[in-house]
Formats: structure tokens, C-alpha cells, sequence
């Protein structure tokens, strides 16, 4: 049972500056809701309920969106503005969201590093608090679902272009299924003639606690950081790891261009717009 979800925020968002100088970049909106408020929900979506952000330096908005604002929420009351007084008190109540921050930018594997108190000596997913997952059935579920069948640590993967390989860690391994792979291997940005596969790793996990104790033993690797691609290949020589193929699209927030096709996409999705928007797109095209 998977009761606790890990999500790594503490970046310093370099690919999306000057925005992001003041601002961190998990709270850039997709229209109206900070990118890292999906990434929570799909957790709540998931049945998590006790979730804790690796946050640092220059995220403490991050703090304020999850927390009571009782000036607003008495300033909506008075105005009778029931809709928003309601969501603002679900967003303060929508899961236990708990806090500690990374003193320095060492990598993804250090991030999760410190979530090791508070996880203890159980399984915990990891949702990376720059990606948004668009799916029927949240990702994190989806994952949660192959470790109950597994048992091991699992991975969400995703196909990219085979010329783009070098861009992403890249994992390989036997197919159990059309969706399940028991891995043998997990490079961090391979060479495209030295990868395994077109198989790139997606931002989600359920990681065993065995991670932190490979975690402490993985040497800084790419860009000087521990990465956690490489903790877990040092994982894969102790236990099963499975990567599980998603349902659903993945969206980079981290990147400009995604986050503009991702904006336009949900844009399209909100009834309240999408048809004046859709013919903004149209005439805007065929000018």
C-alpha cells in the first residue's frame, strides 16, 4: 500500500528566465493553476493523502498556495462568493502537504534523499513537481497498480524519437507485457547509438526505501549532481526494478515550447472558453 507521495520542487528553473528569477517555476500557471497543483492532485487522485515537496531557496509561494489565506477566504465570504471561498478551503484541505528544503542544488537523487524521514521503511511514489500528466487513470495509479502485481520498484516510461534519446534517461529491458518491462539496464542521457531503447523516463515513480541507501553510495555524475538515474541503477543490482509504459501524455513545464503547447491544449479543454478560444487559434493560422 502506497501511502506517501514524494514531490521534488526544489530546481532553480534556469530554462525558464527571468520568470523564474523571483518565481519558483512549479507555480507557473497552466491558465489558472499552478502546474504544481495538478501534480498534487494527481497524487489525491491516487489515494495519497500525506504528501511532502522538496522545496528551496526562493519557493516559500509554494508554502503560501497550500496553506489557509483566511484574510481572502473572509474577504470571498463577505463578497458571498461562495464558488472561489469553497476552492480556496478544498486547496488548503486537499491532502496534508508537508515541507523541507534542499540546502543546495545537488540533483534529483539528493532531493529525494531527504525525504528519507518522513518516508520511513516503506514504498513512496515520486511525482516531479514540473510535470503534468494529462490521463483517465492518474499516472501515479497507474504505477501504484504494477507494484501491487510486482512488488519492486517501478518507473513510468514513455516513447520518444530516437534521435532525441540523448535527451532523457533511457531504460531497457524484457517486456512481461505490453505496458511492463523488467529492466536490465538505466542510462542518463545516452549516446543514440548507445542507448537500449527509445524508452525515456517520465517523471514518475514508486521507489522502495532500498533507494536511500543507494542513494548515499552514487557518486555525483552528470552536471557534478547525484542523479538518480544512476542510484538506481546501483537499486537494479539489488532488486527488480519495472518500468511501467504510461497511458496518458506527459507535459514539460521546465521547457518554453512545451509549456505554451501544454496551455493551449488545456485552454482548449475549459467549456467556459474553448470555442471563442479555438476560433481565436483558427483566424490567428489562417492570416
Amino acid at each position: 500500500m502506497i501511502r506517501k507521495a514524494v514531490i521534488p520542487a526544489a530546481g532553480l528553473g534556469t530554462r525558464f528566465l527571468p520568470a523564474t528569477k523571483s518565481m519558483p517555476k512549479e507555480m507557473l500557471p497552466i491558465i489558472d493553476i499552478p502546474t504544481i497543483q495538478y501534480v498534487v492532485q494527481e497524487a489525491v487522485d491516487s489515494g495519497i493523502e500525506d504528501i511532502l515537496i522538496i522545496s528551496g531557496k526562493g519557493k516559500r509561494a509554494i508554502e503560501d498556495h497550500f496553506d489557509r489565506n483566511v484574510e481572502l477566504e473572509t474577504r470571498l465570504e463577505e463578497k458571498e462568493d461562495l464558488m472561489w471561498f469553497n476552492e480556496m478551503r478544498r486547496l488548503a484541505d486537499m491532502a496534508n502537504v508537508h515541507f523541507v528544503r534542499q540546502k543546495e542544488a545537488n540533483g534529483l537523487g539528493d532531493a529525494i534523499y531527504y525525504a528519507r524521514h518522513h518516508v520511513g521503511n516503506e514504498p513512496f511514489a515520486v511525482l516531479l513537481g514540473d510535470t503534468i500528466m494529462d490521463s483517465v487513470i492518474p499516472v501515479t495509479q497507474q504505477l501504484m497498480d504494477t507494484y501491487e502485481q510486482y512488488g519492486g520498484s517501478v518507473i513510468a516510461v514513455e516513447e520518444v524519437p530516437a534521435n532525441k534519446v540523448n535527451r532523457y534517461g533511457i531504460v531497457g529491458g524484457t517486456s512481461l507485457s505490453d505496458t511492463i518491462l523488467e529492466l536490465s539496464t538505466l542510462i542518463e542521457k545516452p549516446a543514440i547509438d548507445l542507448a537500449p531503447s527509445n524508452l525515456a523516463i517520465a517523471g514518475r515513480y514508486i521507489l522502495t526505501p532500498e533507494i536511500f541507501n543507494t542513494i548515499e553510495q552514487t557518486p555525483k555524475g552528470k552536471n557534478n549532481e547525484i542523479q538518480l538515474t544512476d542510484s538506481l541503477l546501483l537499486l537494479l543490482k539489488r532488486e527488480n526494478i519495472y518500468a511501467h509504459h504510461i497511458e496518458g501524455k506527459r507535459h514539460d513545464i521546465g521547457d518554453k515550447l512545451d509549456y505554451l503547447k501544454t496551455t493551449v491544449e488545456f485552454a482548449l479543454k475549459r467549456k467556459e472558453f474553448a470555442e471563442p478560444f479555438r476560433k481565436f487559434l483558427i483566424d490567428i493560422l489562417n492570416k
